[in-house]
């Protein structure tokens, strides 16, 4: 699964990154320990330019069907082989695509029974990059429509495997038209959810304070070496 990840990098990257004009972004600062139901910036096609804009979500996806947003807790990630069938996901699978902008996801080795170990995962070359995502609009009785997304995930590579059974789906940058661009509902880009090359990305042990997540600093992210590696 991903359940915890940063984005370091500032507005004015991510909008060249993303192909989006800086003043039409809403404002959000970095972010180095992104929690589950925390309010993040999504990139997905607009509805009426046809072109990629930045949207602030809430990560939990809550279907347009549910009586209720508290089912938004246990749907902070898709399995990419299930999504496009599963009900929870399957009307977003063909029409709402989205990416995810981040720098870093963090995963934890389990040491033994009451003690695991976290890590961070990048880029080799530093760069920012997009998990790839579905997003909700829900519409409460009373109240204003609530936007959420939830993070796709795969089998890991040969990085991410030491550490966790699951990695979230990483997108190269040639893929992300694709993926956000509706296309043909009947034929979803089902081909891009696959591992992302492990000899691309980096890890390093983080500090065990990334646990918390009232903890919030640049620091999270510096290597702590830790005792009892298992590789």
């Amino acid at each position: 699964m991903c359940g915890r990840f940063a984005r370091r990098s500032t507005q004015e990257v991510l909008a060249d990154w993303f192909g989006v004009e800086l003043e039409d972004m809403p404002w959000f600062a970095p972010d180095y320990n992104v929690s589950p139901q925390s309010t993040q910036p999504v990139v997905r096609l607009h509805a009426d330019r046809g072109k990629p804009e930045f949207a602030l979500m809430r990560w939990g996806l809550v279907p347009y069907w549910a009586k209720d947003a508290k089912i938004g807790y246990s749907t902070i990630n898709a399995r990419a082989e299930e999504a496009a069938a599963k009900p929870l996901f399957r009307e977003a699978f063909k029409k709402r695509r989205c990416l995810i902008p981040t720098d870093a996801f963090y995963e934890w080795q389990q040491l033994n029974a009451k003690t695991k170990r976290p890590f961070a995962f990048a880029l080799q070359s530093g760069e920012p990059y997009a998990f790839a995502g579905l997003w909700e609009r829900w519409k409460p009785r009373d109240g204003e429509p609530l936007e959420t997304f939830t993070i796709l995930t795969t089998d890991p590579n040969a990085l991410a495997e030491r550490v966790h059974n699951r990695m979230p789906v990483i997108l190269e940058p040639r893929d992300y038209s694709r993926w956000i661009e509706p296309g043909d509902p009947a034929r979803p880009p089902i081909d891009l959810l696959r591992p992302y090359p492990a000899e691309k990305m980096h890890s390093w042990p983080v500090d065990e304070r990334v646990g918390n997540v009232r903890n919030n600093d640049a620091e999270l992210l510096n290597e702590r070496p830790p005792e009892n590696l298992l590789f």
